[in-house]
Protein backbone atom coordinates (compact mmCIF):
# COMPACT_ATOMS: atom_id res chain seq x y z
CA UNK A 1 0.00 0.00 0.00
CA UNK A 2 1.37 3.39 -0.99
CA UNK A 3 2.05 5.63 1.99
CA UNK A 4 0.49 9.09 1.87
CA UNK A 5 0.92 12.18 3.96
CA UNK A 6 -2.15 13.56 5.66
CA UNK A 7 -2.39 16.49 3.26
CA UNK A 8 -2.63 13.99 0.37
CA UNK A 9 -5.55 12.01 1.79
CA UNK A 10 -8.91 12.15 0.05
CA UNK A 11 -12.31 10.62 0.72
CA UNK A 12 -12.41 6.80 0.32
CA UNK A 13 -8.61 6.50 0.25
CA UNK A 14 -6.86 4.01 2.50
CA UNK A 15 -3.93 4.64 4.82
CA UNK A 16 -1.39 2.42 6.51
CA UNK A 17 1.62 3.87 8.26
CA UNK A 18 2.91 5.80 11.24
CA UNK A 19 1.22 8.89 12.66
CA UNK A 20 1.69 10.99 15.78
CA UNK A 21 -1.11 10.99 18.36
CA UNK A 22 -1.92 14.64 19.01
CA UNK A 23 -4.66 13.74 21.47
CA UNK A 24 -6.91 10.75 22.30
CA UNK A 25 -9.91 10.26 24.55
CA UNK A 26 -12.32 7.40 25.27
CA UNK A 27 -15.95 8.39 24.75
CA UNK A 28 -19.38 6.76 24.68
CA UNK A 29 -21.79 6.92 21.74
CA UNK A 30 -25.57 7.39 22.00
CA UNK A 31 -26.05 3.61 22.20
CA UNK A 32 -23.75 3.29 25.18
CA UNK A 33 -20.82 1.79 23.28
CA UNK A 34 -17.28 2.95 23.96
CA UNK A 35 -15.06 4.37 21.23
CA UNK A 36 -11.81 6.34 21.04
CA UNK A 37 -11.73 9.80 19.49
CA UNK A 38 -8.24 10.81 18.32
CA UNK A 39 -6.43 13.48 16.39
CA UNK A 40 -3.51 12.07 14.41
CA UNK A 41 -0.86 14.05 12.59
CA UNK A 42 2.31 14.17 10.59
CA UNK A 43 4.36 17.16 9.48
CA UNK A 44 1.85 17.94 6.73
CA UNK A 45 -1.27 18.21 8.86
CA UNK A 46 -3.80 16.59 11.17
CA UNK A 47 -6.88 14.40 10.83
CA UNK A 48 -9.56 13.27 13.25
CA UNK A 49 -9.80 9.49 13.70
CA UNK A 50 -12.16 7.07 15.43
CA UNK A 51 -11.64 3.59 16.84
CA UNK A 52 -15.20 2.25 17.02
CA UNK A 53 -16.41 -0.58 19.27
CA UNK A 54 -13.56 -0.06 21.70
CA UNK A 55 -13.04 -3.23 23.74
CA UNK A 56 -10.78 -1.65 26.34
CA UNK A 57 -8.20 -4.44 26.13
CA UNK A 58 -5.50 -1.88 25.32
CA UNK A 59 -4.68 1.47 26.85
CA UNK A 60 -5.98 4.52 25.01
CA UNK A 61 -3.16 5.78 22.72
CA UNK A 62 -0.98 8.32 24.48
CA UNK A 63 -0.76 11.88 23.19
CA UNK A 64 2.66 12.86 21.91
CA UNK A 65 3.51 9.27 20.92
CA UNK A 66 3.60 7.71 17.42
CA UNK A 67 1.46 4.69 16.54
CA UNK A 68 1.03 2.53 13.45
CA UNK A 69 -2.48 2.63 12.03
CA UNK A 70 -4.48 1.15 9.19
CA UNK A 71 -7.79 2.62 8.18
CA UNK A 72 -10.10 4.23 5.66
CA UNK A 73 -10.64 7.92 5.07
CA UNK A 74 -14.26 9.02 5.22
CA UNK A 75 -16.06 12.34 5.29
CA UNK A 76 -18.16 13.59 8.20
CA UNK A 77 -19.81 17.02 8.35
CA UNK A 78 -17.67 18.19 5.45
CA UNK A 79 -14.36 17.18 7.07
CA UNK A 80 -12.13 14.19 6.46
CA UNK A 81 -12.05 11.55 9.18
CA UNK A 82 -10.21 8.25 9.45
CA UNK A 83 -11.93 5.06 10.56
CA UNK A 84 -9.20 3.03 12.27
CA UNK A 85 -9.34 -0.70 11.52
CA UNK A 86 -6.13 -1.73 13.25
CA UNK A 87 -3.49 0.03 15.30
CA UNK A 88 -0.56 -0.73 17.55
CA UNK A 89 2.11 1.03 19.56
CA UNK A 90 5.46 1.37 17.84
CA UNK A 91 8.46 -0.83 18.58
CA UNK A 92 12.19 -0.02 18.51
CA UNK A 93 12.43 -1.93 15.23
CA UNK A 94 9.90 0.29 13.44
CA UNK A 95 11.46 2.55 10.76
CA UNK A 96 10.17 5.84 12.17
CA UNK A 97 11.47 9.24 11.15
CA UNK A 98 10.11 11.66 13.76
CA UNK A 99 10.97 14.57 11.47
CA UNK A 100 8.20 13.29 9.17
CA UNK A 101 5.65 13.09 11.98
CA UNK A 102 6.15 16.44 13.70
CA UNK A 103 5.43 19.78 12.01
CA UNK A 104 8.22 22.24 12.71
CA UNK A 105 9.14 25.84 11.99
CA UNK A 106 11.00 26.40 8.71
CA UNK A 107 14.05 27.84 10.50
CA UNK A 108 16.08 26.54 13.40
CA UNK A 109 15.43 27.82 16.90
CA UNK A 110 19.04 29.02 17.04
CA UNK A 111 18.55 31.24 13.99
CA UNK A 112 15.29 32.65 15.31
CA UNK A 113 16.62 33.31 18.81
CA UNK A 114 19.59 35.10 17.25
CA UNK A 115 17.18 37.40 15.36
CA UNK A 116 15.32 38.20 18.56
CA UNK A 117 18.49 38.82 20.55
CA UNK A 118 19.88 41.08 17.83
CA UNK A 119 16.70 43.15 18.00
CA UNK A 120 16.82 43.42 21.79
CA UNK A 121 20.51 44.42 21.69
CA UNK A 122 19.61 47.23 19.30
CA UNK A 123 17.14 48.87 21.74
CA UNK A 124 18.16 52.35 22.81
CA UNK A 125 15.58 52.39 25.61
CA UNK A 126 17.42 50.70 28.50
CA UNK A 127 14.26 49.97 30.47
CA UNK A 128 12.66 48.14 27.55
CA UNK A 129 15.91 46.26 26.96
CA UNK A 130 16.03 45.17 30.62
CA UNK A 131 12.38 44.06 30.69
CA UNK A 132 12.55 42.16 27.41
CA UNK A 133 15.84 40.46 28.29
CA UNK A 134 14.50 39.39 31.69
CA UNK A 135 11.29 37.99 30.17
CA UNK A 136 13.31 35.96 27.66
CA UNK A 137 15.54 34.71 30.46
CA UNK A 138 12.45 33.65 32.46
CA UNK A 139 11.14 31.78 29.39
CA UNK A 140 14.28 29.68 29.33
CA UNK A 141 14.99 26.73 27.03
CA UNK A 142 11.29 25.96 26.49
CA UNK A 143 11.15 28.82 24.03
CA UNK A 144 13.38 26.81 21.68
CA UNK A 145 10.70 24.20 20.97
CA UNK A 146 7.41 25.59 22.27
CA UNK A 147 4.49 25.85 19.79
CA UNK A 148 2.28 28.91 19.42
CA UNK A 149 -1.03 27.02 19.62
CA UNK A 150 -2.66 23.65 20.02
CA UNK A 151 -4.35 23.46 16.62
CA UNK A 152 -4.57 26.91 15.11
CA UNK A 153 -1.74 29.05 13.73
CA UNK A 154 1.90 27.98 14.20
CA UNK A 155 0.89 24.72 15.91
CA UNK A 156 4.35 23.26 15.35
CA UNK A 157 7.67 22.67 17.06
CA UNK A 158 9.30 26.09 17.64
CA UNK A 159 6.05 27.67 16.46
CA UNK A 160 6.17 30.42 19.08
CA UNK A 161 9.57 31.56 17.79
CA UNK A 162 8.34 31.25 14.20
CA UNK A 163 5.33 33.46 14.94
CA UNK A 164 7.41 35.99 16.91
CA UNK A 165 10.21 36.36 14.36
CA UNK A 166 7.83 36.68 11.42
CA UNK A 167 5.98 39.36 13.37
CA UNK A 168 9.27 41.16 13.99
CA UNK A 169 9.86 41.24 10.23
CA UNK A 170 6.37 42.67 9.71
CA UNK A 171 6.93 45.24 12.46
CA UNK A 172 10.21 46.41 10.93
CA UNK A 173 8.53 46.70 7.53
CA UNK A 174 5.71 48.72 9.11
CA UNK A 175 8.28 51.03 10.70
CA UNK A 176 9.53 51.89 7.21
CA UNK A 177 6.03 53.14 6.36
CA UNK A 178 5.26 54.63 9.79
CA UNK A 179 8.67 55.82 11.08
CA UNK A 180 6.97 57.92 13.76
CA UNK A 181 6.09 54.77 15.71
CA UNK A 182 8.31 54.01 18.69
CA UNK A 183 10.52 51.21 17.34
CA UNK A 184 11.71 49.81 20.67
CA UNK A 185 8.22 49.73 22.16
CA UNK A 186 6.65 48.02 19.13
CA UNK A 187 9.41 45.40 18.87
CA UNK A 188 9.33 44.74 22.62
CA UNK A 189 5.57 44.23 22.40
CA UNK A 190 6.04 41.74 19.55
CA UNK A 191 8.65 39.73 21.46
CA UNK A 192 6.66 39.65 24.71
CA UNK A 193 3.06 39.44 23.54
CA UNK A 194 2.68 35.63 23.55
CA UNK A 195 5.23 34.52 26.17
CA UNK A 196 2.32 33.82 28.50
CA UNK A 197 1.55 30.81 26.29
CA UNK A 198 4.45 29.02 27.97
CA UNK A 199 2.19 28.85 31.04
CA UNK A 200 -1.06 28.41 29.08
CA UNK A 201 -0.32 25.22 27.11
CA UNK A 202 0.86 21.72 28.02
CA UNK A 203 3.43 20.84 25.38
CA UNK A 204 6.14 18.21 25.06
CA UNK A 205 9.45 18.85 23.30
CA UNK A 206 8.05 17.62 19.98
CA UNK A 207 5.71 20.63 19.99
CA UNK A 208 2.63 18.49 20.61
CA UNK A 209 0.09 20.22 22.85
CA UNK A 210 -2.00 17.76 24.85
CA UNK A 211 -4.18 20.27 26.68
CA UNK A 212 -4.40 23.66 28.35
CA UNK A 213 -2.92 24.09 31.82
CA UNK A 214 -5.00 25.13 34.83
CA UNK A 215 -3.69 28.70 34.43
CA UNK A 216 -4.42 28.53 30.71
CA UNK A 217 -8.05 27.65 31.28
CA UNK A 218 -8.66 29.94 34.24
CA UNK A 219 -6.60 32.96 33.15
CA UNK A 220 -5.23 32.63 29.62
CA UNK A 221 -1.96 33.87 28.18
CA UNK A 222 -2.90 37.56 28.19
CA UNK A 223 -3.36 37.73 31.95
CA UNK A 224 -0.50 35.33 32.67
CA UNK A 225 1.76 37.38 30.39
CA UNK A 226 1.08 40.49 32.45
CA UNK A 227 1.89 38.72 35.72
CA UNK A 228 5.18 37.52 34.22
CA UNK A 229 5.91 41.07 33.05
CA UNK A 230 5.29 42.36 36.56
CA UNK A 231 7.75 39.82 37.95
CA UNK A 232 10.33 40.95 35.39
CA UNK A 233 9.71 44.59 36.30
CA UNK A 234 10.14 43.87 40.01
CA UNK A 235 13.35 41.90 39.41
CA UNK A 236 14.90 44.55 37.15
CA UNK A 237 13.68 47.52 39.19
CA UNK A 238 11.91 49.01 36.16
CA UNK A 239 8.66 50.90 36.78
CA UNK A 240 6.56 53.68 35.36
CA UNK A 241 5.20 54.41 31.90
CA UNK A 242 6.99 51.73 29.88
CA UNK A 243 5.67 48.94 32.13
CA UNK A 244 2.09 50.19 31.84
CA UNK A 245 2.42 50.56 28.07
CA UNK A 246 3.67 46.98 27.70
CA UNK A 247 0.92 45.73 30.03
CA UNK A 248 -1.66 47.39 27.81
CA UNK A 249 -0.09 45.94 24.65
CA UNK A 250 -0.21 42.43 26.10
CA UNK A 251 -3.77 42.93 27.33
CA UNK A 252 -5.13 44.44 24.09
CA UNK A 253 -3.31 42.54 21.35
CA UNK A 254 -6.36 40.37 20.55
CA UNK A 255 -8.17 43.57 19.66
CA UNK A 256 -11.57 43.18 21.26
CA UNK A 257 -13.45 41.47 24.08
CA UNK A 258 -14.86 38.78 21.76
CA UNK A 259 -11.34 37.43 21.32
CA UNK A 260 -10.24 37.86 24.92
CA UNK A 261 -8.98 41.45 25.16
CA UNK A 262 -10.91 43.47 27.77
CA UNK A 263 -9.51 46.70 26.32
CA UNK A 264 -9.02 47.68 22.67
CA UNK A 265 -5.60 49.02 21.63
CA UNK A 266 -5.47 52.63 22.82
CA UNK A 267 -2.18 53.96 21.42
CA UNK A 268 -0.48 53.53 18.01
CA UNK A 269 2.08 50.85 18.89
CA UNK A 270 -0.63 48.73 20.55
CA UNK A 271 -2.82 49.08 17.45
CA UNK A 272 0.09 48.10 15.21
CA UNK A 273 0.87 45.07 17.39
CA UNK A 274 -2.74 43.87 17.14
CA UNK A 275 -2.83 43.98 13.34
CA UNK A 276 0.67 42.53 12.93
CA UNK A 277 -0.35 39.63 15.19
CA UNK A 278 -3.63 39.18 13.31
CA UNK A 279 -1.97 39.25 9.89
CA UNK A 280 0.75 36.75 10.77
CA UNK A 281 -1.69 34.35 12.45
CA UNK A 282 -4.15 34.46 9.55
CA UNK A 283 -1.54 34.19 6.82
CA UNK A 284 -0.05 31.15 8.55
CA UNK A 285 -3.53 29.59 8.77
CA UNK A 286 -4.17 30.45 5.11
CA UNK A 287 -0.85 28.91 4.08
CA UNK A 288 -1.59 25.69 5.95
CA UNK A 289 -4.99 25.37 4.28
CA UNK A 290 -3.59 26.36 0.87
CA UNK A 291 -0.85 23.71 1.08
CA UNK A 292 -3.39 20.98 1.80
CA UNK A 293 -5.71 21.96 -1.07
CA UNK A 294 -5.22 21.04 -4.75
CA UNK A 295 -5.02 23.83 -7.33
CA UNK A 296 -8.42 25.00 -8.45
CA UNK A 297 -10.14 23.58 -5.36
CA UNK A 298 -11.50 24.87 -2.07
CA UNK A 299 -10.39 23.62 1.34
CA UNK A 300 -12.76 22.31 3.95
CA UNK A 301 -14.12 25.05 6.20
CA UNK A 302 -11.38 26.59 8.36
CA UNK A 303 -13.18 27.37 11.59
CA UNK A 304 -10.67 29.93 12.86
CA UNK A 305 -11.29 31.91 9.64
CA UNK A 306 -14.99 30.98 9.36
CA UNK A 307 -14.56 30.27 5.65
CA UNK A 308 -13.08 27.92 3.07
CA UNK A 309 -9.78 28.75 1.36
CA UNK A 310 -9.30 28.61 -2.41
CA UNK A 311 -6.03 27.44 -3.99
CA UNK A 312 -5.70 29.49 -7.21
CA UNK A 313 -4.19 28.16 -10.42
CA UNK A 314 -2.05 31.31 -10.66
CA UNK A 315 -1.51 30.78 -14.40
CA UNK A 316 -3.71 31.95 -17.27
CA UNK A 317 -3.71 28.64 -19.14
CA UNK A 318 -4.10 26.33 -16.14
CA UNK A 319 -7.85 25.83 -16.59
Amino acid sequence: MEVYRINQLIKDSRFEGFLMVRGAEKKTDKNGRDYVDMNLGDKSGEINAKIWNWDGLQEVPEGGKPIKVRGQVQEYNGRLQMKIERWRVVTPEDPIDLAELVPAAPRTSREMMADIQETVNSFTNENLKKLTSEMLSMAGDRLNWFPAAQRMHHAERSGLLHHTTDMLRLAKAALEVYPWLNRDLLCAGVILHDLGKLEELKSDESGNVSDYTRDGQLLGHLVRGITLLNKAAEKTGVSGECVVLLEHMLLSHHGEAEYGSPRPPMFPEAEALHWIDMMDARMNTMKSAWEKTPEGAFSEKIFSLDRRVYHPWYTEDAE
